[in-house]
Parts: C-alpha cells; sequence; structure tokens
C-alpha cells in the first residue's frame, strides 16, 4: 500500500490545503492529514477542534485519514508505515526551507518527500493570513470551505 502524510498546523485549513490533500488522495492509496502539536504555538482552534473540522472538509476522500503527532515527523512515519510526505509549495522562497527539511528526513529515516506545486489560485495563500483577515472583518469566503469560515467567525467573535 503506497501511503503518504500531508503534516502541517491546519489552524484553521485552507482551500489550498485541501487542494493538496485531494491531488494526493489521487496519487496514494491513504493519505494522513497529521496536524502538529505544538504547545508552545499560540493556536486559534484546539488540536481536536483542527481534526473534528479536517474530518469534515475531508469527507468526500475515502482514502484520507485524520490524525495528530508531536515529534519528529520522520518517526511519525516510521511508526505508521509511511514512505512519503507530500508538501505543498507556493513560492521559491518554501522550496529552500523545505528541500532542506526533506534532505534531512531522508537521511535520517528514508522516508522521501514529494513536492507539490500550489494551485496558481492558492498561491498567497496561508493560514495565518485567513486570520488575519477575517479578525478585520475581510472576507474569506472564497480562502477556506463554508463550515470552516462559519467556525473561525464563531471564534473571533468569541474572543472579541
Amino acid at each position: 500500500m503506497r501511503r503518504a502524510v500531508c503534516p502541517g498546523s491546519y489552524d484553521p485549513v485552507t482551500n489550498g490545503h485541501l487542494d493538496i490533500i485531494e491531488r494526493s488522495s489521487k496519487l496514494f492509496d491513504e493519505v494522513v492529514v497529521a496536524v502538529l502539536i505544538n504547545k508552545s504555538k499560540k493556536s486559534l482552534f484546539s488540536v481536536e477542534e483542527r481534526l473534528d473540522m479536517l474530518r469534515e472538509v475531508t469527507e468526500p476522500w475515502p482514502n484520507v485519514r485524520i490524525d495528530a503527532w508531536h515529534g519528529l515527523l520522520v518517526d511519525y512515519c516510521k511508526t505508521n508505515g509511511i514512505g512519503a510526505i507530500v508538501k505543498g509549495l507556493r513560492a521559491v522562497s518554501d522550496f529552500d526551507y523545505e528541500l532542506q527539511m526533506a534532505q534531512m528526513n531522508q537521511q535520517l529515516s528514508g522516508v522521501e518527500t514529494m513536492f507539490m506545486s500550489t494551485n496558481p489560485q492558492y498561491s498567497f495563500l496561508a493560514s495565518s493570513l485567513v486570520k488575519e483577515v477575517a479578525t478585520y472583518g475581510g472576507d474569506v469566503s472564497n480562502l477556506v470551505p463554508p463550515k470552516i469560515e462559519q467556525r473561525l467567525r464563531e471564534r473571533l467573535a468569541e474572543r472579541a
């Protein structure tokens, strides 16, 4: 079975993330969308909330599974029998950083990294930008799925 992981914080999941996940689901038998647990990072949504949101929006793809991890991604891959990491690249600056990570991961474990170019309509998109725009009342309806936009608006209203 060909298995891959799409790691990230997904705080919140965006249409750009979903583009990479959907395309990966067509290339691999199973795709694990793994949410990074980073207790030192201040997130808008809890890990459990992000897992729930991801389960909702990835429902159309039966070979996509949602999970969480902490520690080294390659250890997660080894433990779960995953041979590939899929990363979306928005710009050359992403590549510079991700190439170093890919080389380190390959050296540590033999796990390969596959880079996918982002759909140009999402090349500027980042969760942090979505949160910032939404915080100031901007329209993010074309950047995240409707269910995610609703949860984002609710969370921001709670914090106002």
